[in-house]
């Protein structure tokens, strides 16, 4: 599935076994005249509460129908027993403080079938405060005939002793009280409460139809119905003893007849299983990040779709999501579920559906995951309600296990190469980087698959979209809001159908935040409010913007024009910087051929975006370090590079190729076609993205090139941009090939398409008729380019060159006028030793050439 539950408790394996074990002693006991408290009704064995430390808190019965309280703790490993009831009562809620010096429970009266009776207004809900370090005192905080939640607080995570204890008591009446308790030490550790006749309270809530409590964050969302509108309101309880409203936001949801209901306060096994799982489902989830979701799925009336909701406060947008539920004879038996993945929401239907919501970035329906009941591994989730905690941890309330939720890395691998569809490669792909762990296998895993299925994909680039995500979520969790600023998918939108669902996505009123001063979640919280109000259109970096000044300079050094030589050599220092910082990261020598020419075209791009790119980050990341960001920069960048050449490492590695690929003097094998095809890829992606290839990509794939394509298409590549001509390539070829008849004709058809400082440079390093000729017309075309023809009296024979050509010899003439009338005009760099003699000598090679002569 692609939600893996990891057991981190199981009250069968954890707790069962010490208790069978303290039965096993207590018979004996019994045997030999004492012994009570047998445990002898294993179902009688439940989980009633999980605290902000991760203490679990359970119940068991013994064979006189006594009440057990016990307490595990996930840290030691280890039970402890807290307090016995020895009365036959049934637990409706209770809590422990941190010292363990205090329990607060709910009880009513237990009916033979172990169940409140609620027809019965005799039946008394009594809530009790005990002294339980030593067992001492009982309290009655609460005798009403309506049900009470009871849950401390926990404002500090240190376990150094609290002057004053809290504790929320939620009333079936639609009240929210806060308990303030004084406990003090007597007689060296006995702890009692010091306030016992009066404990001062404070009413927190009050006329709510819905609570949900966070006990990792110590918040309370509640919901009252005000003026025919659903507001909701988050309480944020301070380590200070206050507690604060934080914000108000309204609910385009009616819950006018759900009833009363409440979310995360402990385990209520009084519910009728049936009603709950056709009740609405209501939740809020947040994460580190400052996301406020609300989910939302109303009553379900058997039917053949089910409608849930999200609210992506955090966005300014809500998305309502229509699920089909297959054939006609399908049946519901369960609720929705809703859990909270930290960076996804994943809601499912057993036997049905299931979708993995994408939360930081919601817009597009392609990045978030849905598969259909058809899917097998969708019967592996548990089939019993489960309830969704803070931290990625989810409670199974009737197995009594405690799970943390992941996602699944190798089933999502799996679906990565099995499934059909675009949108689920896409969302898979994003879900599988997001994961965080282990990020150079998954990493390779992935550029397996894509090497495999290069062509596979129409709605996006392959290439382009794990270049985008990958190197966004390498830099994403390090800093808050860079989300914002770097681009996380390279698609922008997206009209595909995602086979079983359709989607409506409407603008909401943004959360009333209440408060002006914001520390840690609410800070981000509220960054992320105040972007969707004034941060329109986005601010994503797009490296386009630095497309004319790159072309600027690459026009001006084919000029020979350069402006302040201190620019250019900033932005080059900036590309050596990126490229010490990559190759200090890199773990293993490269296989490939990169990194080992200067490439002055790629380093400036390299360059330019170092550049334009940190300006982006000063500019809109407040309170970050420019050292930080300059880092972030360069780490951004490398990573970009870095996932390129990892790329090409995996096609050269799966193909066995070797560095003798560099020479011309060979013929291109089917391995080399294929990495000559895959680097004509990745040219793609990069080009319309305008991103950087790492020096010596350009002339690797020239190399491939010549060997693997005809002259005619190796032309027709170099004539529209897909080959590009460096001067190492070039340089190369003429040094290693010999001078066949098809090797001229390769050589002049290269030199001929070099710019003309480049291709002056060149020519003289091939000592052929063909350079002759090259270097001529350079030399003439130099001249002539200003020429102005002047009148003339007579021919008259100003050079030794003298053939019974007249055409030519007129040429010549021409040529030697202007060299003597003006010799600045060819001492340019490259023209030593070539004149009007020169030129006319090269033009009678090649003619003779030519004509066979």
């Amino acid at each position: 599935m692609a939600l893996r539950l990891v057991a981190d408790f199981d009250l069968q394996k954890d707790v069962l076994p010490g208790l069978l074990a303290q039965r096993a002693v207590l018979a004996v006991a019994g045997a030999r005249g004492g012994g009570v408290g047998i445990l002898e009704n294993y179902d009688s064995l439940r989980v009633q509460n999980i605290e902000r430390n991760g203490n679990i808190i359970y119940t068991y019965k013994d064979d006189k129908g006594n009440v057990f309280f016990g307490l595990y703790d996930r840290q030691t490993r280890q039970n402890e027993h807290l307090y016995t009831f020895e009365t036959d009562f049934q637990v409706v809620s209770c809590s422990v403080n941190s010292e363990r010096t205090l329990l607060a429970v709910s009880l009513v009266q237990a009916t033979k079938e172990g169940r409140r009776n609620e027809h019965q207004p005799e039946s008394k809900c009594l809530t009790l405060l005990v002294e339980i370090h030593p067992i001492n005192n009982v309290k009655v905080l609460k005798a009403v005939d309506s049900c009470i939640w009871a849950q401390f607080l926990y404002p500090h995570v240190e376990s150094h002793p609290l002057s004053e204890n809290r504790l929320l008591l939620i009333s079936e009446e639609k009240y929210i009280e806060q308990f303030h308790i004084q406990v003090t030490q007597e007689d060296g550790d006995k702890v009692v409460i010091k306030n016992s006749g009066h404990l001062p309270r404070d009413r927190v809530a009050e006329d709510f139809v819905w609570a949900q409590w966070d006990m990792l964050e110590q918040r309370l969302y509640y919901i009252d119905l005000k003026n025919s509108r659903t507001i909701l309101k988050c309480i944020q309880f301070n380590a200070d003893e206050n507690f604060t409203l934080m914000f108000e936001a309204s609910l385009d949801i009616s819950l006018k007849d759900s009833g009363f209901k409440l979310v995360n306060f402990g385990c209520d096994y009084l519910q009728d299983q049936e009603k709950f799982s056709k009740h609405l489902s209501l939740c809020v989830f947040t994460n580190k990040t400052g996301s406020l979701c609300v989910c939302y799925s109303p009553k379900f009336d058997s039917g053949k779709q089910i409608t849930y909701s999200v609210f992506y406060f955090h966005k300014g947008h809500s998305k309502t999501f229509t699920a089909a539920l297959g054939s006609a004879d399908s049946h519901v038996t369960k609720g929705i579920t809703f859990l909270n993945l930290d960076c996804y929401v994943a809601v499912y239907l057993p036997g049905h559906f299931f979708h993995l919501l994408n939360i930081q970035h919601p817009d597009l329906i392609c990045h978030s995951l849905f598969l259909t009941g058809k899917n097998e591994m969708i019967d592996m989730l548990p089939h019993s309600p489960l309830q969704s905690l803070s931290g990625s941890m989810v409670l199974d309330w009737n197995s009594g296990k405690l799970y943390r939720a992941l996602l699944n890395q190798s089933y999502l691998l799996q679906l990565l190469w099995n499934t059909p569809l675009d949108c689920e490669r896409m969302a898979v792909l994003h879900c599988v980087l997001s994961c965080g762990r282990d990020s150079r296998f998954l990493e390779a895993q992935i550029i397996q698959w894509i090497s495999e299925n290069i062509s596979a994909c129409h709605s996006f680039d392959l290439i382009q979209e794990f270049i985008i995500a990958s190197s966004y979520w390498s830099i994403c969790p390090e800093t808050s809001n860079v989300d914002k600023l770097l681009p996380y998918s390279s698609v922008i939108t997206w009209n595909t159908e995602i086979p079983g669902i359709t989607l409506v996505t409407e603008e909401i009123a943004l959360p009333l935040m209440k408060v002006h001063s914001f520390k840690g979640y609410w800070e981000k919280l509220n960054y992320n409010l105040e972007y969707v109000k004034y941060a329109k259109p986005h601010l994503h970096y797009n490296n386009s913007v630095i497309r004319k000044e790159w072309n600027n300079l690459i026009s001006e050094e084919k000029t020979g024009k350069r402006r302040s030589t201190a620019y250019v050599r900033n932005i080059l220092d900036n590309a050596m910087k990126v490229i010490f910082n990559l190759e200090a990261r890199s773990l293993e020598p490269r296989l490939t051929p990169l990194f080992q020419e200067e490439d002055n075209h790629q380093r400036l791009l390299v360059g330019l975006m170092v550049s334009e790119l940190k300006d982006h980050l000063l500019r809109h990341l407040q309170g970050v370090e420019k050292k930080k960001i300059e880092q972030m920069v360069l780490d951004y960048i490398s990573k970009l590079l870095d996932l390129i050449c990892c790329i090409l490492e995996a096609s050269w590695r799966k193909h066995n190729l070797h560095p003798w690929v560099l020479h011309f003097d060979r013929r291109g094998s089917a391995a080399e076609f294929a990495v000559f095809h895959l680097m004509t890829r990745i040219l793609e992606a990069t080009n319309s993205l305008f991103l950087p290839l790492p020096p010596g990509f350009h002339t690797l794939h020239m190399v491939l090139g010549v060997h693997c394509l005809p002259l005619h298409n190796l032309l027709h590549y170099i004539d529209n941009g897909v080959l590009l001509l460096t001067e190492t390539a070039v340089t190369r070829l003429v040094k290693d090939l010999d001078n066949t008849e098809r090797n001229e004709k390769l050589k002049f058809s290269i030199i001929a398409r070099l710019p003309p400082l480049i291709g002056q440079k060149i020519s003289r390093l091939w000592d052929h008729p063909m350079s002759s000729n090259i270097i001529s017309r350079n030399h003439v075309k130099q001249l002539l380019q200003n020429y102005k023809k002047q009148p003339r009296d007579s021919m008259t024979d100003k050079s030794s060159f003298s053939v019974e050509f007249l055409p030519l010899n007129y040429f010549i003439d021409i040529l030697t006028d202007i060299e003597s009338s003006n010799q600045a005009l060819y001492a340019f760099e490259g023209h030593d030793n070539v004149d009007a003699k020169f030129v006319g000598e090269a033009a009678l090679k090649h003619t003779t050439m030519l004509l066979g002569l």
